[in-house]
């Protein structure tokens, strides 16, 4: 039954991603009641997500040093910019920027793995980024959001150091080790259903978060759909700049997989965190929104790359 339930929610995913958005959002008086929730239901996916990684991932670093720092520069400095640059051009809201800018600031997202696996790219090479950007969230992202938030908003920098250090680095280091102990043996016999309270925590982020961005979305308005157009631009543009990149600087089709599943996903929902919990509501809303396209995206993407090979 319970395997069935993932398959079946891994499926529905595109469908169940804006309900839960819906839902939060109808249910905008109790889901504020939740927020104090949202951290501990990251923590919890964060250390499901990390019973996959090693400690050995980060070894991959020394193959492929040029790739990884690639990666990462184009993951925090190259989208954050182009993401500043369109909210800046298109938006006169210092909130809706800040918005944009943690929606692609925060880390590469666990998920591509998935996506990395079945379009046979290099994993030890995904792996090893998504561990190394995730242990660099700390540092990076308050320094993205100190350099473009500046004195325009009071930003409290060391209470998030810590929270990112408490919701990504300790449960991922955890997992981790819990891994390295059980020789990935709890992941094999218990991964199903971990799988599946990793969703469950996820939609429950959704749908408490999204209740704080429910009176700036329940009127549909130009602001309104201009933010959800710039999101699924700024997220299709990621794409299209990993798939470009990739064939400029790398021959092998497997490290090109692998630059655009982790140059195209991110680790959202510690984005969605950090704007209900460090800025006004206003802010979570690109970062909300950015949730309902990145599964959707990669499925197309993926059929590009396979069509792509095909042809060569």
């Amino acid at each position: 039954m319970v395997q069935s339930l993932n398959q079946f929610i891994q499926k529905w995913m595109p469908v169940l991603t804006p309900l839960s958005l819906v839902i939060g959002v109808l249910l905008e008086k109790i889901g504020t009641h939740f927020l104090f929730l949202v951290p501990l239901l990251f923590a919890v996916m964060t250390f499901i997500s990390s019973l996959n990684l090693k400690f050995r991932d980060i070894k991959v670093f020394k193959q492929y040093p040029k790739t990884i720092l690639f990666m990462i520069a184009f993951l925090h400095i190259l989208m954050p910019l182009w993401a500043f640059f369109l909210a800046e051009l298109i938006f006169d809201d210092r909130l809706l920027t800040i918005g944009f800018l943690i929606s692609v600031a925060v880390p590469t997202g666990v998920t591509s793995v998935i996506w990395v696996t079945i379009s046979k790219g290099n994993l030890p090479l995904s792996l090893a980024i998504i561990l190394i950007d995730t242990l660099l969230a700390p540092i990076l992202m308050p320094l993205i959001l100190h350099l473009v938030v500046g004195e325009s908003i009071s930003l409290n920098t060391p209470a998030l150091i810590f929270d990112l250090i408490w919701m990504i680095v300790l449960p991922s280091i955890v997992g981790i080790l819990v891994n390295e102990w059980t020789k990935g043996k709890l992941f094999e016999q218990y991964g199903k259903p971990m799988s599946l309270i990793s969703k469950i925590c996820l939609f429950g982020i959704i749908m408490i978060n999204s209740s704080a961005i429910a009176p700036y979305v329940k009127t549909i308005d130009l602001e309104l759909v201009k933010v959800i157009a710039v999101v699924l631009f700024l997220a299709v543009s990621g794409y299209v700049f990993s798939l470009l990149l990739g064939r400029l600087f790398w021959k092998s089709e497997a490290d090109q997989a692998t630059f655009v599943f982790n140059g195209g996903m991110r680790n959202i929902a510690v984005g969605v965190v950090i704007a209900t919990t460090y800025f006004p509501s206003k802010v979570a809303m690109p970062v909300v929104f950015g949730m309902l396209f990145q599964q959707v995206l990669a499925s197309i993407f993926y059929k590009i790359i396979q069509k792509n090979s095909a042809t060569e």
